[in-house]
């Protein structure tokens, strides 16, 4: 597929902070690492490890997309990703849908702002539980 050998860079992720909307004595720290591929015509590849909710060691792999241009506004943003998790295992097997096996279908949607050239920021919705702010890097 041509698209992806087009003009691209990386993106370096970090996810220092998460929300839960309903806080449990169950939930840990979230935090998350990750590394994209962002091609010039939108579309974006992408992995990241984190810790989720309940403390277990989780990967995300995906494709999405970032939609600029938001509300007229050049440096604001839209992104969606979806993709395959792999983590939630044992009794917390049921806290994502479709688990096999500690794998599950995985989506992220976005609203975000492009500080400058190199840096953004953005608030990702996590389902209907938390919301998680994301720093990146755009390495050019």
């Amino acid at each position: 597929m041509q698209a992806w050998r087009g003009p691209s860079h990386w993106r370096g992720l970090a996810s220092p902070l998460t929300y839960h909307w309903r806080p449990s004595d169950e939930h840990s720290e979230v935090y998350a690492l990750g590394l994209e591929r962002q091609y010039d015509d939108r579309w974006l590849l992408g992995g990241a490890y984190f810790n989720n909710s309940f403390g277990q060691p989780s990967v995300y792999a995906y494709l999405g997309r970032r939609h600029y241009d938001l509300f007229g506004q050049p440096s604001v943003f839209f992104q969606w990703s979806a993709g395959l998790m792999y983590g939630y295992v044992g009794k917390y097997k049921n806290k994502v849908p479709m688990n096999f096996y500690g794998f599950s279908p995985g989506a992220l949607v976005g609203l975000g702002w492009q500080a400058n050239r190199d840096w953004s920021f953005t608030l990702h919705a996590l389902g209907d539980a938390a919301v998680m702010l994301q720093i990146a890097y755009d390495i050019h």
